[in-house]
């Protein structure tokens, strides 16, 4: 299966096009849904911000919206 939430979108793209993506942010204690960044900033590069392995948090995105 391709995956549909790349590293490389925003987390605004992602929360707007797969609600589901929130309880999986949220999980990752990502506080995006508030977040001003979350417009312009990829899920890359806010995982590295916070410390988190962006792989696994794409894994876990798209198995929510699977």
């Amino acid at each position: 299966m391709a995956e549909k939430i790349t590293k490389d979108m925003t987390f605004f793209e992602v929360m707007q096009a797969y609600p589901a993506s929130v309880a999986v942010l949220q999980k990752h204690k990502l506080g995006c849904v508030g977040c001003m960044g979350a417009q312009n900033e990829s899920l890359e590069q806010g995982a590295n911000a916070h410390g988190i392995d962006v792989n696994v948090l794409v894994k876990d995105l798209n198995d929510a919206i699977a």
